[in-house]
């Protein structure tokens, strides 16, 4: 691995756990600062369909997950960082046990550069082995 390569993947996993750090405060303002809002689109577990663009996904995480996702911690696992000239994919697992529900995630964190930035223009968050999921129907599902 290069430096330039090392300082790249420092950057985005610093970046990613930053937003990590504030989503699970209830502040969601880490991912809508990181999220792409001219090229953006996500896969999550619990939507049927794919988000194709920054407005979607802003209002389902304001109306679903502000203010109301919390966790005392959180485990981030087995990151790695593969680029190739202006993209970089961030694969990961997430581990947490939040007020809406416990998570078991592998995580697809796809970036772009922009002038001298990293934004996500594409992310997917996937349960882990879905079959062996135990869904607490008293809790909403985000």
């Amino acid at each position: 691995m290069t430096t330039e390569n090392t300082d790249l993947t420092n950057q985005i996993i610093a970046r990613e756990k930053a937003a990590l750090d504030k989503w699970f405060k209830g502040d969601t303002s880490g991912y809508l600062n990181l999220w792409s809002q001219t090229d953006f689109s996500y896969f999550d577990s619990f939507k049927a369909k794919r988000v194709d663009s920054y407005a979607e996904i802003k209002d389902f995480v304001l109306a679903n997950v502000e203010g109301k996702l919390y966790a005392d911690s959180y485990d981030f696992e087995t990151p790695r960082v593969q680029a190739v000239d202006d993209m970089a994919v961030l694969t990961y697992q997430l581990f947490a046990k939040t007020t809406l529900n416990d998570m078991r995630y592998n995580c697809i964190e796809v970036f772009k550069r922009v002038d001298d930035d990293w934004q996500v223009i594409h992310s997917t968050w996937s349960v882990i082995r879905p079959m062996d999921m135990a869904f607490d129907r008293d809790k909403p599902l985000v």
